[in-house]
């Protein structure tokens, strides 16, 4: 009995396959969308594009990272010997002279296995670069999917480990943000335009980062009754309200570090002079 399904018998069967296995309708298109799918996957790559190579330039420029009282989030905590001196700042000289290429590359493993391994950001770079789909109803071009059962993304379930990671770098950036609270002569009760810009950075890293699905979990997770746990029932839907957002503020996060880094390599290298409010 034909289901309408069938292609005509001078029509070709879709390549075997992947996504194209007999148990796929029989559709000689690619997919069925007119509209301009590939703007999305292609505006992601090119933001995500921009961000590493931004970044990879900054953490190996090994310069101009402080200014005070402004340190380069990219830069804290500087935990290597050959760092600036920052007074009261995150200097922390665990890694000694040996060490001879930027110290920006001992901390960013955190912010970044954070985020790489975020399930938005996860989704965001699958389509983007990978094609793994490039877009809803659009179907990916490979032959074979393993998901993240393999290696290497069978690594991705660490997320919640450097979601941990990712709480004590939050917490250092805004011990970072309270220190600009300083003149550049280390005196407290000033506020310049760099402060501002820390304060808005922060706010914007804690919210990413505390909108994350792994906190999600954590506050609220494994729970049978909510109405047993209400401090942590209340948690939960807090957290859930700012995950609603979370890729807005994925995006947001990302774009506020790198001005902030970008703000203290300007005053740093003598471009900008930080204007002070009071």
């Amino acid at each position: 009995m034909a289901t309408g399904t069938e292609p005509p018998a001078t029509e070709p069967r879709p390549e075997s396959g992947g996504v194209r296995g007999a148990a796929r309708a029989a559709i000689a298109a690619p997919h069925l969308r007119t509209d301009r799918w590939w703007l999305a996957p292609a505006g992601t790559a090119a933001g995500l594009l921009a961000f590493i190579v931004y970044s990879t330039w900054r953490a190996f420029a090994d310069a101009h990272y402080y200014a005070a009282p402004y340190v380069s989030p990219f830069y804290s905590p500087c935990l290597a010997e050959r760092c600036e001196p920052m007074r009261s700042g995150p200097n922390w000289e665990i890694f000694g002279s040996w060490w001879g290429i930027s110290p920006a590359i001992i901390i960013l493993i955190f912010p970044l296995g954070f985020r790489l391994t975020c399930y938005y950001y996860r989704k965001a770079y699958y389509r983007g670069f990978w094609a793994s789909p490039p877009a809803c109803a659009v179907a990916e071009p490979h032959k074979k999917y393993s998901g993240e059962t393999r290696f290497p993304l069978i690594l991705q379930n660490i997320h919640r480990y450097f979601f941990y990671a990712a709480l004590v770098v939050a917490g250092i950036l805004t011990y970072d943000t309270v220190l600009a609270f300083r003149d550049e002569t280390y005196a407290w009760g000033h506020m310049g335009l760099g402060t501002l810009v820390f304060l808005v950075n922060i706010v914007l890293i804690w919210a990413y980062t505390i909108s994350c699905h792994s906190c999600r979990h954590i506050v609220g997770g494994k729970l049978k009754h909510f109405s047993r746990h209400p401090v942590r029932y209340r948690m939960w839907q807090w957290v859930g309200k700012l995950n609603a957002r979370h890729m807005q503020l994925a995006w947001a996060s990302l774009v506020s570090v790198a001005l902030a880094d970008f703000y203290v390599y300007l005053v740093a290298s003598g471009a900008f002079d930080d204007p002070r409010f009071f």
